[in-house]
């Protein structure tokens, strides 16, 4: 689009870039490390700023390593922005994101800690993924959409699928042409394909019409098993939902006998360990709005009598939970809002342990909360998403 040019790169930004600025412009850079000289292929302009791919190094950086994953290079695929980075130096520059999106947009100056997931360091940041959403290209062969782009980059690999997921032999077959394909691997080992929505028979190679076909995967967190669909909704990373919850929990304190409002749930992965935290005289209120996840909890929490499953979208049930204890939410990307924050902090909680997957959109609630008397006691991030910019943090504010 645009034309190549030099630029020394600046600090990282939120979202996978590092800032530069060319003549007054500010020109955010992916593919490059702070500190770096680099030559970049301009991709897009805007009265704004600019956006460029370093398509060449001229200074490295000491924290740049051979890409983990060359096809998510520049004009390759989205996903893997990061695989150019050493695994530490990944963590503290999602460290710096969420210190910095806190400074700015909740006005709390703070380091924040970024803890890597358990087996991580063993497997070099790598094979952590047990489920993949992949499409198809006019050939039927299985790839990923270029970044910010529709364009299908057809795959020989995926390095960031655990080895059963990539044992399948997902790029080495023919699919439907202009498909997508949903992987999903449970605790059990046991994978589940849909090409389409249709369960998919990986040894004869066509969808499998029996209605007994699974369509669902079972997970296992500590003691409590789960069922989730597998186009449903489950923290990717094969550690992350221990990881979470032993987080989660460990916000949310000793309650046994307290009233706790978990807002969306989802398939109830805190939900059921909430549940044995408050005990038979404590109550779970869960909300959530979407109707698979739903049909997914109701199963993972059937027999648990202190839980009441509440569907709908949190704003509009949020009169419903009463005066809960401590509230647990674990919002989408775009974060709970003004309004769900307004009404939550109506209620009055001791407690708010917010589950974030998006720094800018936590920083901006935390600071909502803040106007409210709400103070953060601790926010601390886990990088469940090694080799991309994502990061997942818990927050614990207190009244």
């Amino acid at each position: 689009m645009g034309g190549v040019v030099e630029l020394t790169v600046g600090a990282p930004a939120h979202g996978g870039h590092c800032v530069a600025r060319l003549d007054g412009r500010v020109v955010f850079v992916r593919h490059a490390l702070p500190g770096e000289r680099v030559q970049v292929q301009v991709t897009s302009t805007g009265a704004r700023f600019w956006r460029a791919d370093a398509v060449q190094v001229l200074e490295p950086s000491p924290d740049r390593v051979p890409s983990a994953w060359p096809a998510a290079g520049p004009g390759g695929v989205g996903g893997g922005e990061l695989a150019h980075v050493a695994l530490d130096a990944q963590r503290r520059w999602k460290a710096q994101v969420l210190g910095e999106q806190l400074r700015r947009l909740a006005h709390d100056d703070r380091d924040v800690p970024v803890l890597a997931a358990p087996g991580d360091a063993d497997r070099g940041g790598l094979a952590y993924r047990t489920r993949l959403d992949l499409v198809t290209d006019d050939d039927g062969r299985a790839g990923m959409f270029g970044w910010h782009s529709h364009a299908v980059h057809r795959l020989d690999a995926m390095p960031l699928a655990t080895e059963t997921v990539a044992g399948l032999g997902l790029f080495d077959r023919t699919w439907p042409p202009g498909a997508r394909i949903v992987v999903a691997v449970g605790a059990d080992d046991r994978p589940v394909v849909l090409v389409d929505g249709d369960v998919w028979d990986l040894r004869r190679h066509r969808p499998d019409r029996r209605p007994t076909a699974r369509r669902s995967v079972r997970e296992q967190v500590g003691q409590i098993g789960y069922r989730v669909a597998a186009d449903g909704f489950w923290q990717a990373h094969r550690a992350a939902p221990q990881l979470l919850t032993d987080a989660v929990l460990a916000a949310v304190g000793d309650v046994p006998g307290a009233t706790v409002a978990d807002l969306y749930a989802g398939a109830g992965l805190f939900t059921a360990p909430l549940a044995a935290a408050v005990g038979e005289q404590g109550r779970v209120v869960a909300v959530e709005g979407d109707a698979r996840a739903l049909r997914d909890a109701r199963r993972n929490v059937h027999g648990l009598p202190q839980v009441t499953l509440l569907p709908g979208d949190v704003r509009e049930v949020v009169g419903q939970l009463g005066r809960p204890d401590v509230v647990v939410l674990d919002p989408p990307r775009v974060g709970a809002r003004q309004p769900v924050v307004d009404a939550l902090a109506a209620l009055g909680p001791d407690r708010v342990v917010y589950v974030a997957c998006d720094p800018a959109a936590l920083a901006r609630d935390i600071g909502r909360f803040g106007g409210h008397g709400y103070r953060l006691a601790a926010v601390t991030g886990y990088d469940v998403f090694a080799m991309t910019h994502h990061v997942e943090a818990v927050a614990l504010l207190v009244r």
